[in-house]
């Protein structure tokens, strides 16, 4: 499932601006048609976004599914379509951004496998390993922590695991990064948990962090997570972004 909506702050109709001579969210859509998913679907709510897509694998086919204005996350816009399409409990949904132009194929079916091994988690994601002390102690990169058996046990904004014996004084004076993780930002679930999660209210954790997924950990939810086989794409979120996008070799 690939949510899409015409709006953006930064860039406004990002999802139709154009990469090597197709729209960004084509791009989407021809990656995670490279994967193992049964079906790739489009969730949106303007038609100048449906009337662009088409699965490569069958371009006849309709795969734009038009649902509410107004949802405040893609989460909640795909729950949308799970219950449009009276998906069963059990049936594993992929959340993939529809601003990732460049998404491995391989990291799709990586995510959904997790959920298929592991038949107690309600959700699956991703991480890499953070780099640099920069990227440690940017508030913009989310981090994750983990269990020994993989579960996710916090996501933060903030410099997690902290290091104190590397960390002489203040915030600013930590040199150390080599255990902290970078959450990247796709997911797999069940559609019972995902519905679970559309339905209840915002958790305090999520409101303090601006985070979703800690309304799925407050819930008791188990996230399995484990470490990206691939590296991801690059990420459209601003114009300098676009601009490595299209400077990218097309694949």
């Amino acid at each position: 499932m690939i949510p899409a909506r015409y709006a953006s702050t930064r860039l406004p109709g990002k999802a139709l601006l154009d990469i090597g001579g197709k729209p960004m969210i084509q791009w989407v859509v021809d990656a995670a048609a490279k994967s193992h998913a049964l079906d790739v679907f489009v969730a949106t709510d303007d038609t100048r976004i449906a009337e662009v897509v088409n699965d490569p694998r069958d371009v006849e086919k309709s795969i734009a599914v038009m649902t509410q204005a107004g949802h405040p996350s893609g989460t909640d816009r795909i729950a949308e379509v799970a219950q449009l399409k009276l998906w069963s409990d059990d049936t594993i949904v992929v959340n993939v951004q529809g601003d990732e132009p460049h998404i491995p194929p391989a990291v799709i079916d990586q995510v959904a496998q997790l959920l298929v091994d592991d038949s107690a988690a309600d959700m699956a994601t991703l991480c890499t390993p953070i780099t640099s002390i920069h990227e440690m102690l940017d508030t913009n990169v989310v981090k994750v922590v983990t269990a020994d058996d993989g579960a996710a046990l916090y996501f933060s904004r903030a410099p997690i695991p902290w290091t104190r014996d590397s960390a002489a004084g203040n915030l600013l004076s930590q040199t150390s990064y080599a255990h902290g993780f970078r959450h990247l930002g796709i997911y797999a679930y069940r559609v019972r948990a995902l519905l679970r999660m559309t339905k209840s209210p915002p958790s305090q954790l999520e409101q303090i962090e601006k985070l979703e997924q800690l309304r799925a950990l407050q819930l008791g939810m188990r996230i399995a997570v484990a470490k990206a086989i691939e590296l991801p794409g690059v990420g459209v979120d601003t114009a300098a972004d676009l601009e490595r996008a299209r400077a990218r070799p097309s694949t």
